[in-house]
């Protein structure tokens, strides 16, 4: 119960760090950089190619990652 206290707190905290980084102009400037680059808008799926498809998924779950972290609790 102890380190589920501990890891609860720290992905607290790391939520808190991720929101204070991207809330910045600096901050916003890069997350739509990166909405960009991650194929946020677009599709992943590379015809004929499943090698580049899975590459250019796998940039984007990271944007999705970050998205995630930047949710407040109430917007979920």
């Amino acid at each position: 119960m102890q380190d589920e206290k501990a890891v609860q707190a720290y992905i607290k905290k790391l939520k808190e760090d991720y929101q204070f980084t991207f809330s910045s102009e600096e901050g916003k400037q890069v997350l739509s950089d990166l909405e960009k680059r991650c194929h946020y808008h677009t599709s992943t799926n590379v015809k004929g190619d499943s090698h580049e498809s899975a590459y250019q998924e796998g940039q984007r779950s990271i944007l999705l990652f970050i998205k995630q972290m930047l949710q407040k609790e109430k917007d979920k």
